[in-house]
C-alpha cells in the first residue's frame, strides 16, 4: 500500500477531513504502524521522522521567536488488528516561539495492539507548547497504551496538554508524564478518558514548582462502568516562593466498577500555595431525576451526564 493510501485511512478514522493535507501552511506527520508515512514542516519548524529498529524517532525542533500559525497535524496508528508501534519523541521550543499541535491515536481495528511513547520535551523561555492528544480505539478492549513523557519549562514558558480517550474502549492504558516548571513558567494538564467493560486505566501525572511564580493545574475526569478500574495518581510539589498549584480529579464509578485516586500537594516555601480536590462516587441523583423526568431513561440520562463530566 503506497504511502498516500496509507495515511487517507489514517485520517478517515480520525473524522478529519483529507483536505487538511491540503493546505501548505499547515505542518503535518503521518505515522502507520513504525512507517513514516507522510510529513511536511514550515520556515522555523523543523520535523524530521526517521524509522529505527523498534520503532520511529522523530525530533522537532522550532526556531527562537517562530511562531506557527495553524495547529499542526500528527497521527499516530495502527489499522491493523495486531502491531506494535513505539515513538521516541523529542520536542525543543526556542525562546518566544509558540506551536499548537493536534495529534490522534487511532487503533480503530485493534485486537492485540501495543502503543508506546517516550517523549522529551523542552520549552524555552517564554515559549509556548500546546499539545491535543485524541484516542479512537476498536471495542474489543485490545489496546495496551503506555505515554511517558518528561517536561522541562524554562523560565516564563506554557505548556498545555489534553488527552481525550473518549472513542472505544480503553484497553489499558498507562500514563507517566512528569513535568519540571521554572521562573514564572506556566503548566496544565488535563486528562479525560471513558472506562467500561474491563478496562484498565493507570494515570501518573506530577508537577514541580520549582521556580518562583511558577504555576500548575492538574486536571482528571474519569468515568467508570461495568467492571473497569481506575488509579489516579496526580502530585504537585510547590518548591519557591508565591508558586501556585491545584489537583482536581473528579471520577464517576456505576455498576461493579473500582476508583481510587491520590491527590498529593506539598509546599517547601511558606509563601507557596498548593490546592486539592479529589471527588469519586456514582452520578448525581438530581441530575438523574431531572433528566428522566425530561423523557430519558435511566441510561441515556447517565450517559449524558458522562458526556457532559468528560466533555
Amino acid at each position: 500500500m503506497c504511502a498516500d493510501v496509507k495515511t487517507k485511512e489514517l485520517i478517515k478514522t480520525t473524522g478529519e477531513e483529507e483536505n487538511i493535507l491540503d493546505d501548505p501552511r499547515v505542518a503535518h506527520l503521518f505515522i502507520s504502524g513504525n512507517e513514516v508515512v507522510g510529513a511536511r514542516d514550515l520556515p522555523g519548524l523543523q520535523v524530521e521522522a526517521s524509522e529505527i529498529e523498534d520503532g520511529v524517532d522523530v525530533k522537532i525542533n522550532l526556531k527562537e521567536g517562530v511562531k506557527i500559525e495553524k495547529p499542526v497535524h500528527m497521527c499516530f496508528g495502527v489499522m491493523p488488528e495486531t502491531g506494535m508501534q513505539k515513538i521516541v519523541l523529542k520536542v525543543n521550543l526556542c525562546k518566544d516561539s509558540r506551536i499548537n499541535i493536534l495529534a490522534h491515536c487511532t487503533f480503530p481495528f485493534a485486537k492485540d495492539v501495543k502503543h508506546v511513547m517516550d517523549a522529551d520535551i523542552t520549552v524555552g523561555e517564554g515559549a509556548s507548547y500546546e499539545y491535543t492528544e485524541r484516542h479512537i480505539h476498536s471495542e474489543t478492549g485490545g489496546v495496551k497504551v503506555y505515554p511517558e513523557a518528561r517536561v522541562y519549562l524554562k523560565e516564563n514558558a506554557t505548556f498545555r496538554t489534553n488527552f481525550e480517550l473518549l472513542k472505544g474502549r480503553v484497553g489499558l492504558i498507562d500514563i507517566d508524564y512528569r513535568t519540571q516548571c521554572e521562573k514564572e513558567s506556566t503548566m496544565e494538564m488535563t486528562a479525560k478518558i471513558d472506562g467500561k467493560k474491563g478496562d484498565i486505566i493507570k494515570i501518573r501525572e506530577t508537577g514541580h514548582l520549582k521556580g518562583e511564580g511558577s504555576t500548575g493545574v492538574l486536571t482528571t475526569r474519569v468515568a467508570l462502568r461495568d467492571n473497569a478500574t481506575a488509579d489516579v495518581y496526580n502530585e504537585i510539589i510547590a518548591e519557591k516562593p508565591y508558586a501556585r498549584g491545584h489537583v482536581d480529579c473528579k471520577e464517576i464509578v456505576q455498576d461493579n466498577a473500582r476508583a481510587k485516586a491520590v491527590p498529593v500537594v506539598e509546599v517547601k516555601d511558606p509563601k507557596a500555595h498548593v490546592t486539592h480536590e479529589a471527588a469519586i462516587g456514582s452520578v448525581d441523583s438530581k441530575q438523574l431525576q431531572t433528566l428522566m423526568s425530561r423523557g430519558l431513561n435511566e441510561d441515556e440520562a447517565t450517559d449524558l451526564i458522562i458526556k457532559g463530566i468528560l466533555g
